[in-house]
């Protein structure tokens, strides 16, 4: 356990049991969260591959130009 998440654990564990529950709760659905992203990602791979492939050969064939924030958004 690294030092950071000892420190939340030790300040959440003197915290009324509701609140305890709360950000154990909250803690939870984002470690879920980011086991989907992952997972997303790592079955997305050759796709993500392919549209990099794609976007260099646009660049490569001048189809692409430098974003101007000022204008672009």
């Amino acid at each position: 356990m690294t030092t950071l998440l000892k420190k939340a654990i030790d300040r959440v564990s003197v915290l009324p049991a509701k609140k305890q529950n709360m950000l154990a709760r909250l803690l939870l659905a984002e470690i879920k969260v980011e086991a989907k992203w992952d997972e997303s990602f790592m079955s997305s791979q050759h796709e993500l591959a392919e549209l990099a492939d794609a976007a260099l050969a646009e660049h490569r064939g001048g189809k692409t130009r430098k974003m101007d924030l000022s204008h672009d958004f």
